[in-house]
């Protein structure tokens, strides 16, 4: 197949690369759009229990959640100062009568909205926008709102926090795109020692990117995809379509150092390398394919991103990429470029297989393969370690960079007022009939006392618990006759908390919303029964939490078994050996996990972090190891298919294991190498971010790319493969595999000039002298 592809785009190479041209052209004016149709939020899943709370009070008490602080502060008044509430007044006229606001809530109504130290106060503007579409009214909330001498004010809440994840998104991938684009031709430069051979795998990868943008920007508009999907949809285009030219490139030089003609260069490198491109993108797609499964919508739309801009950098390498090295052929290594001499290397990428760096160090590693087994596994393993201390949350305003609004509300409300206040624990409760009838007035009188005894709990707001004066049966009469109701607070907390059978209760715990202590409590309570038939939803922060990190763990092992399965069975196929591919997913896992205990150092503890310029979160945002393993299973894969297939085709050449590792390794462990540092430098480029989820993916790529390129490629496998030995390639009833995977593709085939090409290509030397 990959034969006919590679014959296929040398016939009809303009044609290709028009296709590829006319398909740019029509995405670039929708590719800068892409952010537009994309959504800042998707942490949450609609199944969930605190999600099903929120649905419920919304629908029963017309909840509005889509509200937006505003932080008056004052170095010259204080609260209980009459200028203080008048300069307020008329910051706010022109907010108050605005047509999109539903409420407001000053702190007069709520005093407990008035800072610690009483030189500073919030007000809740309650909006009737969607959470969606809040974000876009911000910028008409800014200019209602008016000056006012001596008071300050920081707008924050959920629509800022959206808004400014928007934003910093942008200017993340613009930032870096700017530093990705020329470190990758530096690298390459480096590599390839030609500005023709340079430009060549930029290319690729800039047209697969800017696709896949323009498609994302069509699929936006039927579907809610995740403001993240431009972050790693740029940094799978660049890092692979990058990738998978260099391969390409480099087995085409060496193909035509070998005599070949430019026509048979082409065809030989799709059949080989292209082949070996092809698998790898699978491999990645299925890791991406992975997030797929999960409810929550940041994770599903990264994935079908992911997915999208993985296809295309293949299907750009494996047409556009001939088309052009067709045209090229021996101009590829056109304008050559003077390099440091620790840089050098002979040109092209071949030297002789028996004195190369790598044959030599994978002998030394098969010399000793136990020792350096155990040594390198008991490593990797230390590395992963930290990751047992690890604690989980959901992401809040403290991912986002000290200098946007919603960051400076966050840190202000937490310096200068109570939090726990801002984050109680929110219960929608139902009855069976009238939530106000004696009996049910009871059992919510009993159920709300049994909360309060709780140590961990500060205080419950509810109508049974308004009062602490109020005895049960006080409660009931007065419910019972609601006309004597005179106290205003009490009369305001029935209209807003209850409507029929449905009641809200607000349970402010004595810690912060991330304390576990909260977390357990939230537990705790959803654990209670009311009895009588009421029925209880948790919602609020801390459960909020919970439900996050439950509904990530619980979905992960199901897609870490559909990825591990579905890789297993495309590389069974590629090398048919049951054991190569057991042993690559194994290989895989280790990198991963030293990556996860990095996670846990930088971005818990907080090392390195002046350094990386974040402020420490004291935990790790939940999805990061999720995104991580899905995005680095796929891309290490990447390298294990590119070495273990070039060991393949030594194995068919030899039929001797030790000496095929030694080759094979040879032939691939500088283009590797030279691949992995690209996908540093692009990754490296992401860890800039501000947003601390993307710099997360950044930095965990990198780390583990250079793990898995070093400690893995360049050790463990070849440690593995000695021990193993021809049980590497061991097939039921068949015994070691032997014959070329590449002649069973073309045999059957009329074209019987095409089969002895290939056979006299297979049995040729593929890298010099043997």
């Amino acid at each position: 197949m990959f034969y006919s592809i590679g014959k296929f785009a040398t016939r009809y190479r303009w044609w290709i690369i028009g296709f590829w041209v006319l398909a740019g052209l029509l995405a670039l004016p929708f590719a800068p759009r892409a952010s537009s149709v994309l959504r800042s939020g998707g942490f949450s899943s609609p199944d969930v229990e605190s999600q099903q709370a929120i649905n419920l009070l919304t629908e029963k008490l017309h909840l509005n959640l889509t509200s937006v602080q505003i932080i008056y502060t004052s170095d010259k008044y204080h609260v209980e100062d009459v200028a203080f509430g008048q300069k307020l007044d008329q910051s706010l006229a022109r907010v108050r009568s605005w047509s999109e606001v539903a409420r407001i809530v000053s702190y007069t109504d709520n005093p407990r909205q008035i800072s610690q130290d009483r030189r500073a106060a919030y007000v809740n503007v309650e909006l009737k926008a969607s959470s969606n579409d809040a974000p876009k009214l911000l910028s008409q909330l800014e200019q209602r709102l008016g000056k006012a001498d001596g008071l300050s004010y920081q707008i924050g809440g959920g629509p800022v926090f959206y808004e400014d994840i928007q934003k910093v998104s942008e200017n993340d991938l613009r930032r870096a795109e700017i530093l990705a684009f020329p470190f990758a031709i530096i690298a390459l430069l480096l590599v390839f020692r030609s500005v023709v051979a340079s430009i060549l795998p930029t290319l690729v990868g800039g047209f697969a990117v800017v696709v896949a943008l323009a498609l994302i920007f069509g699929l936006g508009q039927i579907t809610d995809l995740s403001i993240f999907v431009l972050n790693i949809t740029t940094l799978f285009g660049l890092g692979l379509g990058v990738d998978y030219s260099l391969f390409m490139v480099s087995r085409f030089r060496e193909e035509l150092a070998q005599g070949r003609s430019v026509n048979e260069a082409t065809i030989l490198t799709v059949a080989t390398a292209g082949r070996a491109v092809a698998f790898s993108g699978l491999t990645v797609s299925i890791g991406l394919f992975g997030l797929t499964f999960f409810s929550i919508n940041m994770l599903h739309s990264v994935g079908i991103g992911g997915i999208l801009v993985v296809l295309l950098a293949v299907l750009a390498a494996l047409t556009l990429l001939p088309a052009m090295l067709m045209i090229l052929g021996e101009r590829v290594n056109s304008l050559p470029v003077r390099v440091p001499r620790l840089w050098r290397r002979r040109q092209p990428a071949i030297v002789d297989d028996h004195y190369g760096f790598w044959y030599r160090l994978s002998q030394f590693v098969m010399r000793y393969p136990v020792s350096i087994f155990s040594t390198v596994l008991v490593l990797l393993i230390a590395f992963g370690l930290p990751f047992l201390g690890v604690r989980f949350s959901a992401p809040d305003a403290s991912i986002l960079p000290p200098y946007v609004p919603s960051r400076q509300a966050f840190d202000l409300l937490q310096q200068r007022f109570n939090m726990r206040e801002t984050t109680p624990i929110i219960l929608a409760v139902q009855t069976k009939g009238d939530a106000l009838r004696p009996d049910n007035v009871r059992h919510l009188y009993e159920y709300v006392q049994r909360i309060e005894a709780d140590p961990r709990v500060q205080r419950v707001d509810s109508i049974v618990s308004a009062d602490p004066r109020f005895t049960l049966e006080q409660y009931q009469l007065l419910y019972q006759n609601q006309q004597l109701v005179s106290d205003p607070y009490l009369g305001t907390l029935l209209k807003s908390t209850v409507s029929g059978n449905t009641l809200l209760i607000q349970v402010v715990s004595k810690y912060e919303m991330n304390d576990i202590r909260s977390q357990e409590l939230a537990q705790t309570i959803r654990n209670t029964t009311p009895g009588n038939g009421i029925s209880v939803l948790v919602d609020g922060g801390a459960a909020a939490n919970i439900d996050y990190v439950n509904t990530l763990y619980t979905e992960f092992p199901k897609a870490v078994l559909i990825i591990s399965g579905i890789t297993y069975i495309v590389l069974f196929l590629l090398f048919r050996s049951l054991v190569l591919p057991l042993k690559a997913i194994l290989m895989n896992t280790l990198s991963i996990l030293a990556s996860y205990g990095a996670l846990v150092i930088i971005f818990q503890d907080g090392f390195l972090h002046q350094f990386l310029n974040f402020t420490p979160l004291g935990f790790v945002e939940a999805s990061s190891p999720i995104l991580l393993f899905c995005t680095i299973f796929g891309l290490s894969m990447d390298y294990e298919v590119f070495l273990l297939s070039r060991i393949q085709e030594s194995f068919w050449q030899t039929g001797d294991n030790t000496r095929s590792v030694a080759l094979g390794l040879q032939r691939s462990g500088g283009i590797i190498t030279s691949a992995a540092v690209i996908v540093i430098v692009v990754s490296a480029c992401f860890a800039t971010a501000d947003v601390i989820l993307v710099k997360a993916v950044g930095v965990g790529m990198a780390l583990a790319v250079f793990m898995d390129a070093t400690f893995v490629r360049g050790l463990l496998v070849p440690a593995t493969m000695r021990l193993l030995g021809d049980w590497n390639w061991w097939l039921p009833f068949v015994g070691v595999q032997r014959k070329p995977a590449i002649f069973a593709e073309v045999t059957g085939s009329e074209d019987r000039a095409a089969l002895t090409e290939l056979r006299d290509a297979q049995d040729a030397p593929v890298g010099g002298k043997e």
